[in-house]
């Protein structure tokens, strides 16, 4: 009988310690096999908030282009689809100095400074202007456009939140393809009534990787592990509401990242000193203002949430990562709201300090030392759809490396408890998970436990 030293090693001495980089690349070997054999038409991958998605692309991309095989790249935004033309061109420079990278844009774009200057990239709204690069990287909108060019190899980043009437669009392109992205956070959204279509297997409001496997159940569907961006403090409170099915670990071990902040003194910031004391030993804080049904745009609340950020700010807050500490600076700092007029009353709040101040589906992506909330639920009479959206509060909650303070008036689990799910269950139509209402229950009963009360 033969057993493994691994084995051997766990039963003699207990479980083996969790290495996270070594789970990391297993998990992306395992990802590049499948997708590089060509045994499947499409490989699907999960990732958690922080992963390395980007990574994960900008590594399978440069792994195609070593071949000599042309490829095409997706993306749901221009934003995301500069930040990738960004990082493969300096992959592609250090490792493949003679590849090229094609960025395709809509007519009268204007590329930025940091992709616009870059010797190995060429940007372009025709198709045959680009000449024959390497890799060609459009949004799915743009792509859509292009119709007498086919790829082999393609990779679709941000899959979830890609429409599958935009896939259909676009399938013909390609022949194999790579599916990227987080299903906990935010769904594929549109600006018509979408009712007619649910429960049909061709719904167009569908993700795109929620009707490819729907259609081709065969296909693998690999999963990253380990997330480098949330602290281990928001490592259980983010799996167990929005990915209970799945879970992940974090990249970072209790005590490798700290908030350190400067003293504090007394005043009328007695509260939020005690919220941002709170989120610095914990990871988390929940500033809770007297309970009350106002307007969206409740102005007190929105005061609230820019002087916590303001104040930490004053308190020269430095951010510690192993070994390492850094000031947090106002850039390094984050504001989230459910809708844009919160987010303008805020920025109004905060003046002229340049902290970013923005919607859940635009911070959805990016990532910061510390994040201040503005609860989807505050101040509401009742709970909506829109305000339930399990990818709302998943994306507002998991921007942070070091700690995030949630500002909300008190009485939202007594909302949640008196508006349970009510809507209309459509006859074939997959059950989504995780379901909003259990998902703001999780945290709300974890950002209890961590609460200051403005009397």
């Amino acid at each position: 009988m033969t057993v493994d030293t691994a084995s051997r090693h766990s039963t003699m001495s207990g479980p083996a310690r969790f290495d996270p980089a070594a789970e990391a690349e297993r998990a992306t070997q395992a990802i590049l096999a499948d997708f590089t054999s060509a045994h499947y038409r499409g490989v699907v991958v999960d990732s958690p908030p922080g992963a390395g998605k980007s990574t994960l692309v900008v590594r399978a991309a440069a792994e195609i282009a070593a071949t000599g095989e042309p490829l095409m790249i997706v993306a749901q935004t221009n934003e995301q689809v500069d930040d990738l033309v960004d990082r493969l061109a300096r992959r592609l420079a250090q490792n493949m100095p003679s590849a090229r990278i094609g960025r395709l844009s809509r007519a009268g774009y204007t590329a930025p400074d940091r992709i616009a200057n870059l010797p190995n990239v060429t940007v372009d709204s025709d198709l045959t202007a680009l000449g024959e690069p390497t890799i060609t990287i459009a949004t799915a909108a743009k792509w859509a456009h292009v119709k007498d060019r086919t790829w082999r190899w393609a990779i679709v980043d941000e899959a979830y939140q890609m429409r599958s009437d935009s896939l259909l669009a676009i399938a013909s392109r390609f022949e194999r393809a790579l599916f990227v992205g987080d299903p906990g956070q935010l769904d594929p959204f549109s600006t018509v009534d979408s009712d007619r279509w649910r429960g049909l297997t061709w719904d167009p409001m569908q993700s795109a990787v929620a009707v490819l496997l729907r259609n081709n159940p065969d296909l693998p569907v690999h999963r990253l592990p380990v997330s480098w961006r949330l602290p281990h403090t928001a490592e259980r409170i983010i799996a167990d509401a929005f990915y209970p099915h799945t879970g992940f670990r974090s990249g970072t071990g209790p005590g490798e990242r700290g908030l350190r902040l400067g003293t504090a003194s007394g005043g009328s910031t007695a509260p939020i000193d005690a919220v941002l004391n709170e989120a610095a030993a914990s990871g988390w804080g929940l500033l809770e203002l007297p309970a009350r049904y106002t307007v969206r745009t409740d102005s007190e609340a929105a005061a609230a949430v820019a002087a916590v950020a303001r104040r930490l700010i004053e308190r020269r807050a430095v951010a510690r990562s192993a070994d390492q500490e850094q000031p947090i600076t106002p850039q390094r700092i984050a504001i989230g709201a459910a809708h844009r007029d919160q987010v303008a009353a805020i920025r109004t709040a905060l003046g002229n300090l340049p902290v970013a101040v923005d919607t859940a589906n635009r911070l959805q992506g990016r990532e910061y030392d510390v994040t201040v909330v503005l609860h989807p639920l505050s101040g509401r009479r009742d709970a909506s759809a829109f305000h339930l959206e399990s990818g709302r509060l998943c994306v507002l909650a998991s921007r942070h490396r070091q700690a995030c303070v949630v500002v909300a008036r008190a009485g939202i689990r007594e909302v949640l408890d008196t508006h349970p799910p009510t809507g209309p269950v459509h006859l074939s139509e997959p059950v989504k998970f995780p379901d909003g209402w259990v998902a703001n229950q999780t945290v709300m009963a974890h950002l209890e436990a961590h609460r200051v009360r403005v009397r």
